[in-house]
Parts: C-alpha cells; structure tokens; sequence
C-alpha cells in the first residue's frame, strides 16, 4: 500500500473511547481501532474479557471502566478519569444503547425513559463532557452508533427508533457547532446485524428470511462490518467528513 494512503487510516498514537465495549457492535468496533493503532478505554456494564485480550493480542493497551450511563450525576467524573489515563481522548465512540418491544399503545413509561436516559441523554452528557476535552485541544473524532431506524420506523420499539432519530440529531448539532473547531462527528447507522438485540428477531426463520430477501447483499451484518466504517470515520481519512450518518446495512434502506 502506498504510504501516504496508509497513513489516511493509521491510528497509531490516537486513543479511543468506546461505549458498550464488552460485546456485539461495540467490541468489533473497538477491535478495529485498535488494529488500526489506537490505544482503548472501554466503557459498559459487563467486563470485557474478549475485547481486553484480543485488544491485547495486537499490542495496544486497553483500559476498562464499568459504569452505566443512565447514571447522567456520574458522567463528568467518568470522563474525567477517562481523559486521565492516557492525558487525552482523541476518538470517542458513542455506542452504548439499549432496546425495548413493546406495541405502541402499551409502551411502558418506565422502559420510554430508559431507553432515552442510556442512548440519549447519558450520550449527550458524555459528548459534551469529551468534547470540551476535545476543543480545548482543537482535535478530535466522535462517532455515534445511530441505526437505519434513525432513518425508518420498526415495529414494537417506538422507543428506540425515537432515541435513534434524536441521536441522529445530535450528531447533527454537535457536527455544525464543533466542525470548525477541529472536532468531527459522525454517525454510523447499522442494518440488521447479528448481535444480542436481534437475538429474539432471529427466531422468527419467516422475518429472518423476508429481510434477507431485501437486503440487496443478501445475508445479515455481523460486527466486523463496522470495523472499516469506524476505522474511516475515526481517521484522517475521513477530515472532511463532517454531520454525516453512513448507512451500514446491505442497501437495506434502498430495496
């Protein structure tokens, strides 16, 4: 590969943080920019024993921080002891979020403003908190996991296709004030992808079937399929990629 081109997409020397590290999305995610150099600090509610030790196995330091973002009163002083290991935090990857299915006319009040506390207000805390970090610094790349449902509806998760078109919005709002300080954001937006919140979905063989049919590459996202997205949007290859929602699900959104 030429060098200039591979230094496009070289994170050697960066330092990334990432949101629900422990499995699915997030993990692979985090693999990815590690492969590319960056050193990892991950946040969830579960340990991380297979992101530690395949980050690990590729000679990068990663560091972990249980905590549940829900707890918005605990949030600055996450980010603060996150911004300490390392002295900085280059890339942050919003991706932490959870679901709820329940048919709109039913839908919990309780479960409503759970979903909303953990994939949008304990995301907005984290930003803001990182990204001052980041002005001050006149550098960085934050990247939140967002969803084709940031886009389209589905069906019993009104929660959750409501909490991802606002994190769409954030990303929007956070790229117009902050691009011209030196800070990018970005979202990605994944399609039907092999993790533990399709796990119930995957049961119906009739759904999985009838979304496989659409989807123009004809088969499921697994995780690694984020790994280059994030590697891109995460780098210099990306410098004037800025407010954008990179759609990762087969041409799903286009059938």
């Amino acid at each position: 590969m030429n060098e200039t081109i591979r230094q496009l997409f070289d994170l050697t020397g960066r330092v990334a943080l990432v949101t629900g590290v422990s499995r699915g999305l997030g993990r692979a995610m985090a693999i990815g920019l590690a492969g590319a150099g960056a050193d990892v600090i991950g946040i969830s509610l579960q340990e991380p024993i297979e992101t530690r030790k395949q980050i690990e196995a590729l000679g990068k330091n990663f560091y972990y921080f249980h905590a549940d973002l829900a707890e918005a009163e605990k949030i600055p002083e996450l980010a603060r002891q996150a911004i300490a290991v390392h002295g900085k935090v280059d890339i942050l990857v919003n991706n932490a979020g959870i679901i709820g299915l329940y048919p709109a006319e039913e839908y919990p009040l309780e479960n409503f403003d759970q979903v909303f506390a953990v994939n949008v207000r304990g995301l907005f805390l984290l930003t803001q908190e990182i990204g001052k970090s980041m002005l001050d610094r006149g550098y960085g790349r934050i990247i939140a996991t967002c969803s084709i449902q940031s886009l389209i509806s589905g069906i019993n998760d009104s929660a959750y296709v409501a909490s991802k078109h606002a994190v769409a919005g954030l990303v929007k709002a956070f790229a117009a004030e902050w691009g011209g300080r030196g800070v990018n954001v970005n979202g990605i937006a994944p399609g039907f992808m092999v993790t533990d919140n399709t796990a119930n979905l995957r049961k119906n063989s009739d759904a999985v079937a009838e979304i496989t049919a659409r989807v123009p590459l004809h088969r499921w996202g697994q995780p690694e399929d984020l790994m280059g997205p994030v590697i891109f949007l995460a780098s210099e290859a990306s410098r004037y990629v800025n407010g954008q929602l990179l759609v990762v699900d087969g041409g799903y959104v286009i059938a």
